[in-house]
């Protein structure tokens, strides 16, 4: 299996520094590495530098209006509500990542 690059690495290590103390596990899907959180995938970071947040359905319309988020398209068909795509401007600050992983472990409480 390829390393995983080093922005994705990066990008991870935050991610994972803002979860709770439990057992997370990284899988490769999507062409991305996803972290998964209680056996669910939260977040999956991309070469890219976006990360794909997964939030509460009821939530995501207006989620949807932050210009930095964007529907993931796979194979020509948008991913369902619940899935937004953010731009790796929305989350290059702290706050930015605070926001959206925020939001992706307000779906988990759920």
């Amino acid at each position: 299996m390829a390393a995983i690059p080093e922005s994705v690495r990066d990008l991870l290590d935050r991610v994972e520094r803002r979860l709770p103390e439990a057992p997370l596990v990284e899988k490769r899907m999507f062409g991305m590495v996803a972290v998964m959180f209680d056996g669910e995938m939260i977040v999956a970071a991309h070469t890219d530098g976006s990360l794909l947040v997964r939030v509460h359905a009821d939530d995501d319309a207006e989620l949807m209006r932050r210009p930095e988020a964007s529907r993931l398209s796979m194979g020509g068909r948008d991913m369902a509500a619940g899935w937004i795509l953010v731009d790796a401007t929305g989350i290059e600050d702290e706050a930015g990542l605070d926001f959206w992983m925020g939001r992706a472990l307000a779906r988990q409480a759920r």
